[in-house]
């Protein structure tokens, strides 16, 4: 049989793009280098505060009998994730900008978008039960013990990591099958997935398909639920005679709506950057957003307002002065 030597000249010349990558560059929010010390103390500080206020709330609430309530153990559940979701990147990055590097390992890439969708999977998934317990607390105060039982609870968590996982596993799975070109510069300060996929030479089809299916799953469902429950939370504050009684049914949901607000209007910040603009630096920036400042932001938000919060804190300091 005869070969056309076009054919066999294309073959060859993708056989030598598609070559097994074994590190991508990750280039950053800025390559200047006059703004890296800057760069490395502002985004150090910012993850050792969401660490640290993050950690204050679990032990707050882990400490206090008084706060082991459902809306106590979902928050302390969301901070530990939100822990999870800054180590996630930021360590990479903060270490990259110290040695002067910018690789990262192509093993070290999938894993961290596994980790990376895996968290905000549950980031999205327990701010909605939350929402829920929020609804059964104002709308059925009577029942509520009896439905938001100690065994519910934990199966929505553990619901909440069983639909998590699959969805990171399916992302990362999907993007090994993924063959790179020589330019492995990834325009980003982590492996973000969808800068990942256009890097790619080989079909990424399914990749996109598998992205947007499981985006609606873990964006556009859960928020329907959020919703959907202040819709009729709203509807039930609106039906009480008693004016403190509103109050205090709203000043219950402030937080949580807070932070959904900050969650979802920083995700869509992120989702609008990189679909209007061609360049990769207002998406890296909406991401720091995204993915540093929310999960900073929300122990100052459940903390400010919530007396609860704050009296476990002085009684959890007091302790720890007295035991020396």
């Amino acid at each position: 049989m005869h070969i056309p030597l076009s054919w066999t000249y294309t073959q060859t010349l993708a056989a030598e793009n598609d070559t097994h990558i074994s590190e991508f560059l990750l280039l950053g929010i800025s390559q200047e280098p006059v703004f890296q010390p800057l760069i490395y103390v502002i985004f150090l500080s910012m993850y050792l505060t969401t660490v640290l206020g993050n950690l204050l709330i679990i032990l707050a609430t882990s400490s206090d009998p008084r706060l082991h309530t459902p809306m106590y153990f979902f928050l302390c559940n969301l901070s530990l994730v939100d822990i999870c979701f800054t180590s996630t990147t930021i360590p990479k990055m903060l270490v990259n900008i110290q040695t002067q590097r910018k690789a990262i390992s192509y093993e070290g890439c999938i894993t961290q978008i596994f980790f990376y969708v895996l968290f905000i999977s549950l980031d999205d998934f327990l701010l909605t039960i939350m929402a829920y317990d929020r609804f059964v607390a104002i709308c059925h105060p009577l029942h509520y013990t009896v439905i938001m039982n100690p065994r519910l609870c934990g199966r929505m968590v553990l619901g909440c990591w069983v639909l998590s996982l699959l969805n990171s596993c399916m992302e990362a799975s999907v993007s090994l099958r993924l063959s790179f070109c020589p330019d492995v510069e990834i325009p980003h300060f982590f492996c973000e997935l969808n800068q990942l996929i256009k890097l790619a030479c080989s079909d990424t089809f399914l990749n996109n398909l598998v992205m947007y299916c499981l985006s609606v799953l873990e964006g556009w469902v859960p928020l329907l639920g959020i919703i959907y429950s202040y819709s009729k939370i709203i509807s039930s504050i609106l039906g009480m005679s008693s004016t403190q009684g509103r109050y205090k049914a709203f000043s219950t949901c402030a937080s949580h709506l807070s932070v959904v607000s900050l969650f979802y209007v920083t995700g869509l910040g992120v989702y609008l950057s990189s679909a209007v603009s061609e360049r990769a630096y207002p998406s890296a920036v909406a991401s720091v957003l995204y993915m540093v400042v929310t999960p900073m932001l929300n122990p100052f938000i459940y903390s400010l307002r919530n007396k609860d919060i704050q009296r476990a804190l002085r009684t959890f300091f007091v302790q720890g002065t007295e035991k020396r």
